[in-house]
């Protein structure tokens, strides 16, 4: 049967009662979830007349091949169950919050007799107490931190009243003071239960307690001269007055909401939240949703729906900035969700329309951040290729980049580096180093040269291995020098014959020379091209200067090891690799020299002994020898 026909197939026997339909690709994949009053209506609106639809809903309709429904008895039984569907299968044409990390929570179960403060990536609706979530790491540090200093929480996962019955000692936390020893009946559950109640406080904004407490503390050890009290008195008050400074907004009237702000910009959407307890701004969080196709309204209360289908706390009244024609039930569906009376909200005037116009402000700011940002990337990446290809007349836009340094020290030990900028950033992955084969002295033209062809003529080698490193080829080559260096690299690559742009870029004053022009090109000091090209040249020429350094060092050891007797080749290669410098093996033991790969005990003794009367005879003497 025709895919088409099955569809008109289902689309006929829909019913006429509220539900869920999952639409599903030809690989059987949900690609979207949906509720509906009337699934029969909601669903064949989808498959008539498409020139009223978002160019999204086209493109979905245009992939279903089947459609599954699950009736319910209420729409807000429809509603429930599309919320539950989308956070599990997260289908590609539903409107996903961007942000749904597993943010921490803090989670305390009152059910326990001695309860403990633990930090979890998923709210479960298991009876506990979950505070968050922190999307701010070091907000959460403070948090714990405060915990930890003012509290003797116990934070093992003992079984307390299985220990108080065998009579088993507390554990290291009890003996430095950082548990009250409930485990061996140290502190009474009513005494514990007192010291939770005030955490619960504290992780609920009700700060002024504890810090008014831990003010008359410190000056009461002042007092007493006891300042070594005072300080770590002082140092708990501050860590929790950082708690509640945390708790940025003072919105005294409103005591416990949500409140919700929209921004838009150039066709994106942010929604934010601000968590508001006992009257302060305990925490918020932002939704980003790129270029949706659905309206502000449907974007906001998908959110909304998500949000709370996720979390398993409601406050009693949620602010939001408009009305929307689901909001009587999805309001019904946070009533049954808390237990309790649920308010949803468009205030209008007050300390209410400031917090959500607070809200809006925020949303908005984020976004223009956000974009202002994406600019400065694109400005320093793409941006700055699209000018690079115009200022040097490439033909292609130049993604992969190659540039080459020769490095020595008096023509000795001559090195070469292949560094490689992709999309305008860093691909140290690619990069590659060679030692020079054929050039005897200084002469940097021959070296550039040998080293150019080798990686060309690697570029068109059958084996794997030189693919994987080398079968990229690049957009555009960087000779690290002026005129001199370019005509040589140049006549390299025509020798292997090959034809890739090549610049050469002089130090100096920053020439960038073309193949064939007498007059280089300058560009401006704040040029993003510019940046891109010195950054390559800089990188080639320090990952050239340490490969030579490491060439270098490793001469010096082998000079060192061709002294002592009885090491050969063998056992200076086993040095080598083991302690890759002299000074690591002169802190080496007898032992672990004796225990290398092909290390006679008798080799072990004459390189401990050649290092150890080195240093003997090195040795400063005394005062007055």
């Amino acid at each position: 049967m025709d895919y088409r026909e099955h569809i008109e197939d289902i689309l006929s026997g829909l019913p006429e009662k509220p539900g869920v339909y999952i639409m599903k690709d030809g690989d059987g994949e949900i690609i979207y979830i949906g509720k509906a009053r009337v699934l029969k209506n909601r669903v064949r609106q989808y498959f008539r007349s498409s020139k009223n639809h978002a160019p999204k809903v086209i493109a979905m309709v245009e992939k279903v091949r089947d459609i599954d429904y699950i009736i319910t008895a209420t729409e807000m039984e429809a509603l429930v169950l599309e919320c539950n569907l989308i956070k599990e299968n997260r289908p590609f044409y539903n409107i996903l919050m961007k942000d749904d990390k597993h943010y921490p929570y803090v989670r305390i179960d009152l059910n326990e007799p001695y309860p403990r403060v633990e930090v979890v990536r998923k709210v479960v609706n298991d009876g506990a107490k979950y505070y968050g979530p922190y999307v701010n790491t070091g907000a959460l540090t403070d948090v714990l931190s405060a915990v930890s200093a003012n509290f003797q929480l116990r934070t093992c996962k003992r079984d307390i009243l299985r220990s108080l019955a065998k009579g088993e000692r507390p554990c290291l936390n009890y003996q430095i003071g950082r548990c009250a020893g409930p485990c061996a009946g140290h502190i009474s559950q009513e005494d514990y239960r007192a010291m939770i109640q005030e955490v619960l406080a504290l992780l609920e904004g009700k700060s002024e307690k504890i810090i008014s407490g831990l003010r008359r503390e410190m000056l009461a050890a002042s007092d007493r001269l006891d300042f070594e009290e005072a300080a770590v008195l002082r140092d708990r008050l501050n860590t929790v007055q950082r708690v509640a400074e945390r708790q940025l907004a003072d919105f005294a009237s409103l005591e416990e909401r949500d409140a919700f702000g929209m921004g838009e910009l150039r066709g994106n959407f942010l929604v934010q939240i601000m968590m508001i307890r006992d009257g302060k701004m305990v925490n918020s969080q932002n939704f980003f949703i790129e270029d949706p196709q659905e309206s502000r309204e449907e974007v906001f209360f998908s959110i909304l729906k998500q949000y709370y289908a996720g979390t398993a706390y409601v406050p009693s009244e949620v602010l939001i900035p408009f009305a929307g024609e689901e909001m009587p039930l999805i309001e019904h569906w946070l009533c049954e969700k808390r237990g309790k009376k649920v308010r949803l909200h468009v205030p209008q005037r007050g300390d209410k329309k400031k917090v959500v116009d607070l809200c809006n402000a925020n949303a908005q700011d984020v976004l223009e951040r956000r974009e202002a940002r994406l600019r400065r990337e694109w400005d320093r990446g793409e941006g700055a290729l699209l000018e690079l290809q115009a200022q040097l007349g490439l033909p292609v836009l130049p993604r992969r980049i190659e540039c080459y340094d020769i490095s020595h020290t008096q023509g000795a030990y001559t090195v070469a580096s292949m560094v490689v900028f992709t999309d305008g950033k860093p691909d140290k992955s690619s990069y590659r180093r060679f030692r020079i084969r054929t050039v005897e002295g200084i002469d940097d033209f021959k070296s550039m040269s040998e080293v150019l062809e080798r990686r060309l003529l690697r570029a068109m080698e059958p084996d794997e291995k030189s693919v994987q490193s080398f079968g990229r080829l690049p957009d555009l080559i960087v000779i690290d020098g002026g005129k001199g260096q370019l005509h040589s690299a140049l006549n390299s690559m025509e020798r292997v014959g090959f034809d890739i742009p090549m610049i050469g870029l002089a130090k100096r004053i920053e020439e960038i020379f073309l193949p064939g022009e007498s007059e280089p090109i300058l560009l401006k000091s704040s040029s993003p091209a510019l940046h891109i090209l010195q950054g390559i040249r800089d990188e080639a020429h320090r990952f050239a200067i340490t490969y030579h350094r490491s060439l270098r060092a490793n001469a010096a050891l082998v000079s060192e090891l061709d002294e002592i007797p009885g090491i050969g080749k063998r056992r200076k290669n086993a040095l080598m690799r083991e302690y890759k410098t002299v000074e690591h093996i002169k802190t080496a033991s007898l032992e672990d020299l004796a225990g290398l790969e092909g290390m006679t005990r008798a080799a072990a003794q004459a390189v401990y002994e050649h290092f150890h009367r080195q240093n003997d005879e090195t040795a400063p003497t005394s005062e007055g020898e």
